[in-house]
């Protein structure tokens, strides 16, 4: 066990608790929601949660930077990736499917990543080479191949999406259940614990955030998480949207994406 990463994962829960307390604070309050120059929306939780990190991580690792989708500080080798609140536009409306998410990155790959829902007091964590949990207990991916009927999946589309998941969608949708329940994060958790098969984002200009957690803990729950053509990429930096599955189903997706790309 590499004691390191495990007092990184202690660290990581401890900001997750906090933020799950900051966002329940705000939850049923005026939580002074606006919209920044690309549309999307934040509320005064988002921007305490990140400032609240950066004061963390500047106390306790002050050679490790931060990149968090409201605030940044610094620069190193050792990020920590940080979506404060995934899932705002639902949390803004008082509709309670947010998360946290924290991510230790380094030299672009996750190592360790946390994401917490304060709202079922569940806390999702993973070490890389250590399998991922949910609580106490262990999870893992589900086995179901698209089409089964069990098997449920998510997706996310907005009109400035670099990638157009509506183009997949009627080929995919001939076989498989798609739903959209305003949190990729949360979506992915549901890969990862075998609720959903697959989960796929098309986000890129600083979307690392919200996929650098997920893909530590997803593939230490047995899935695999790749950039939106298959390919493995770095989560330091902008990505190039994301395929969330439980393994099985990946290539069939990739393959689809690449026939109408």
């Amino acid at each position: 066990m590499n004691l390191e990463y495990t007092t990184y994962l202690e660290f990581a829960k401890e900001i997750a608790k906090e933020a799950g307390k900051i966002m329940l604070n705000y939850f049923n309050e005026n939580n002074g929601a606006t919209y920044k120059g690309d549309k999307t929306i934040v509320t005064l939780a988002d921007t305490e949660i990140n400032s609240y990190l950066i004061k963390r991580v500047k106390e306790t690792f002050p050679t490790h930077c931060v990149d968090g989708e409201e605030e940044q500080f610094g620069k190193s080798d050792f990020v920590w990736v940080c979506d404060p609140i995934d899932g705002t536009a639902m949390y803004a409306r008082h509709i309670p499917v947010a998360v946290f998410s924290l991510a230790l990155v380094i030299n672009g790959n996750p190592v360790v990543g946390v994401v917490y829902d304060p709202f079922t007091q569940n806390l999702y964590s993973a070490i890389k080479g250590q399998g991922a949990y949910k609580n106490d207990e262990k999870i893992s991916v589900n086995t179901y191949q698209l089409g089964d009927m069990q098997s449920v999946s998510n997706f996310e589309m907005w009109p400035t999406a670099p990638y157009n998941v509506y183009k997949i969608l009627p080929e995919l949708g001939k076989k498989e259940y798609f739903v959209n329940f305003g949190s990729i994060i949360r979506s992915c958790l549901c890969v990862a614990s075998g609720e959903f098969a697959c989960s796929i984002f098309p986000g890129t200009t600083h979307k690392n955030c919200d996929i650098a957690a997920v893909k530590v803990i997803v593939e230490e729950a047995g899935g695999k998480v790749t950039d939106f053509f298959g390919n493995e990429q770095r989560y330091d930096q902008d990505i190039h949207g994301a395929i969330i599955s439980n393994g099985i189903v990946h290539d069939e997706i990739i393959d689809v994406i690449k026939s109408k790309s």
